[in-house]
């Protein structure tokens, strides 16, 4: 047991299910690029069910859009532009920091380039710029779906075969994302899991919004954001009756995610208007983070708060906190959803 006392996490084995490739969805949006432009984001998806539509985009497998009657869930950023501050990205295989980019696993140290250097950190995983394959798209009358997967290319730093599909599915209640990884290597390979959506305050000011979090622990953290320990929740660290934001600057993570009779643990911003965005995850996601944006892109600062959930903290690789290891042939299956009300 490490020093947050939460330990590892143990996956069991599934029957893998390949579905045949589709070509990628070219259904046109009012904020698609132009056709044949060739854009930062790649193919852009778009998903229509009940009030809800979404844009997901071929590099990074990103939620670049979600809305409900037109109003927004999620903060979008246009095609043409880099996605800023990790907006909408599946952070894999692990999420958050790892310090120095350095770890030790079965023994052998493994290095991966420092993608964070003002902190001296690898951040958010390999996956965020890859191309995501297209493999099947879903519609009903009430629902419609996508599937995306990639396969990284193992790399000295990280050479454990892995395959990662994320599907993307709307219906009237909400937008449900379900991830599937598969260790696909002759080795065990450690996986950690997020996602990181940055919730709208549909114009109005980050400090005229409340947020609610299910949580009892705050994750402390060193200065350069990584744990150190944890701490029972309290004064704006404690979100679990609603806490308004106004003054309140978070890039924090909590953990003993408390949970509904369902399993889920549940983050709630409510805005001004009245509109409450709600976003749920399951029991594979054991850990909460923050971002109330005051230290990224000026563009950006204080304009949408990043709700993420994560299957671990920052720096499980190191920590093993709640670090999933995946032996040969397992599958770690996670699902989380947002909806508008």
């Amino acid at each position: 047991m490490s020093a947050l006392g939460l330990g590892r996490t143990t996956v069991s084995p599934v029957t893998d299910t390949t579905h045949p490739a589709e070509s990628p969805s070219t259904t046109p949006s009012a904020a698609a690029p132009a056709a044949g432009q060739d854009v930062p984001s790649g193919v852009q998806h778009t998903l229509r069910a009940g009030p809800y539509e979404a844009v997901v985009t071929e590099v990074g497998a990103n939620l670049r859009a979600l809305t409900a009657d037109g109003v927004e869930v999620v903060q979008p950023f246009a095609a043409e532009v880099i996605a800023p501050a990790s907006h909408g990205a599946v952070l894999a295989p692990w999420p958050n920091r790892l310090r120095d980019g350095r770890y030790t696993f079965d023994g052998t140290e493994y290095q991966v380039p420092v993608t964070e250097p003002a902190r001296g950190t690898a951040l958010h995983g390999l996956v965020c710029w890859d191309r995501w394959s297209v493999v099947a798209r879903e519609t009903t009358q009430t629902s419609d779906a996508i599937e995306l997967r990639v396969v990284p290319v193992p790399q000295p730093g990280y050479p454990f075969g892995l395959k990662v599909t994320v599907r993307y599915a709307l219906d009237a209640d909400g937008l449900t994302v379900t991830t599937r990884a598969r260790a696909t290597g002759a080795q065990a390979a450690p996986f950690g899991l997020g996602f990181h959506p940055w919730l709208s305050t549909r114009g109005a000011a980050v400090d005229d919004c409340t947020l609610r979090l299910d949580a009892t622990d705050h994750v402390t953290v060193d200065e350069r954001l990584l744990p150190t320990g944890t701490e029972p929740v309290a004064g704006p660290y404690d979100l679990r009756a609603g806490l308004p934001l106004d003054g309140v600057d978070l890039d924090d993570a909590w953990v003993g995610a408390t949970r509904d009779d369902h399993g889920l643990s549940w983050a709630v911003l409510t805005t001004p208007d009245g509109l409450r965005t709600s976003l749920w995850m399951d029991a594979s996601f054991a850990a909460w983070q923050v971002c109330t944006g005051d230290h990224i892109t000026p563009a950006w600062a204080r304009t949408a708060v990043a709700v993420e959930p994560m299957t671990c903290v920052a720096d499980a690789f190191n920590t093993g906190e709640l670090l999933v290891v995946l032996a040969p042939g397992e599958e770690h299956v996670s699902r989380w959803g947002l909806s508008l009300a």
